[in-house]
């Protein structure tokens, strides 16, 4: 059940810093904000807006709430395939997953079917340059870098699982950047007075704001098809190693991302930075860190959330921090008994279960929020 942490804030995390809460407090008290700011169980400090807070607003859209990962999101196949099917090892799988879904900074791929996908989705934006357009091709079906993970799990039946996390790479960033950047300088010659710059705001029915809501509605679409495209991918090589295989379905979901929905009586624009729809009987992927397990879940539609649930376990501690207090040893140890890019050990120390709340205790944080539907363990992963 959630806690009052501050006038118009409801929290349902046990674990989070004051920054956090001072951070979502700020955006609260925006005028244009109709009703409390939801921040999840996985809630901690982002920028500008606080990853996994849920921010209702009316007339008026904050892009930096929304961020600059436009539409990323979790995409989860079940498989007829059980542990029993599967080989001893998945090593056979690592090469072939990092060729057909590259991974890291900037990193694209020249694969002549992309071009014929993108146009049989109605992308790219009519509105990119050549340029943009080049990069919406060449990273369309690739991974990313940071948090951005590649996963086979089985769940507690034993029926095997894939799972992916991925949004809408460098071309997303562009588009988000330059509105955030755009919504500061209104600001600014508006003489518009804000706690934190990066709460810049764009009003409904202005230019500047038609102009977001297309190119972030293009964004989420563009992010959700390049996530099916790698899962088609990861499939197809978990097929192959096992020689058989089957699918039984497949949940595709964002986690950034608004959209107008009416709650309170009110049509209102529900920003989830860091959270998912969890409306009643919506379905969802909540990924816990390395080392740790994932949910499938159905949501329960609590009205006290916007419908909304976490979309993760959520930091509890920087990159920088991670870096510096953890270890690789005790990262490849955490790991032990899976298939995973143990050579690159040293480089995701950042992505250690310790940097991370316990998922465990996030998910019971939000048992009003969601009910599980099935509890996967990882046997292979692969970073961005």
């Amino acid at each position: 059940m959630p806690n009052q942490p501050a006038p118009n804030l409801l929290s349902w995390a046990s674990e989070i810093d004051e920054g956090a809460i001072m951070q979502a407090a700020r955006t609260a008290r925006l005028p244009f904000v109709s009703g409390h700011v939801a921040l999840m169980p996985d809630a901690h400090v982002g920028i500008g807006a606080t990853v996994g807070s849920v921010i209702p607003t009316e007339n008026a859209i904050i892009p930096a709430a929304v961020g600059v990962d436009i539409g990323c999101g979790m995409v989860a196949t079940e498989t007829t395939l059980t542990a029993a099917d599967l080989p001893e090892t998945l090593d056979a799988l690592m090469p072939m997953v990092e060729r057909r879904i590259p991974a890291g900074v900037g990193k694209g791929h020249d694969d002549p079917a992309v071009d014929q996908a993108l146009s049989d989705l109605g992308l790219p934006h009519t509105s990119l340059d050549s340029k943009q357009t080049k990069k919406v091709s060449d990273q369309f079906g690739t991974l990313g870098s940071g948090n951005h993970f590649v996963e086979v799990c089985l769940d507690e039946r034993d029926r095997v699982w894939t799972v992916l996390h991925s949004g809408s790479r460098g071309i997303g960033n562009q588009l988000a950047t330059m509105h955030i950047t755009d919504a500061k300088k209104l600001m600014k010659k508006q003489e518009i007075s804000l706690e934190d710059p990066a709460l810049a705001y764009l009003v409904q029915s202005t230019p500047e704001f038609t102009a977001y809501i297309e190119d972030m509605l293009w964004a989420q679409h563009y992010a959700m098809a390049s996530r099916a495209r790698m899962d088609r991918a990861l499939i197809d090589a978990l097929f192959q190693v096992v020689g058989k295989g089957q699918r039984v379905r497949t949940i595709n979901c964002h986690h950034n991302f608004t959209q107008q929905e009416s709650h309170y009586g009110k049509s209102l624009w529900i920003t989830r930075k860091g959270a998912i729809k969890a409306d009643t009987g919506d379905e969802g992927v909540i990924p816990g860190s390395m080392g740790t397990q994932s949910y499938i879940v159905r949501g329960r539609g609590n009205p006290e959330s916007y419908n909304s649930c976490s979309h993760g376990a959520g930091r509890r501690m920087s990159r920088t921090k991670a870096k510096k207090e953890l270890s690789a040893a005790s990262l490849t140890k955490a790991m032990s008994g899976r298939t995973w890019n143990m050579n690159r050990a040293a480089a995701l120390v950042d992505e250690h279960p310790e940097a991370y709340k316990p998922i465990d205790q996030v998910m019971a944080d939000q048992r009003d929020l969601v009910e599980v539907q099935h509890t996967l363990h990882q046997i292979f992963n692969y970073k961005g």
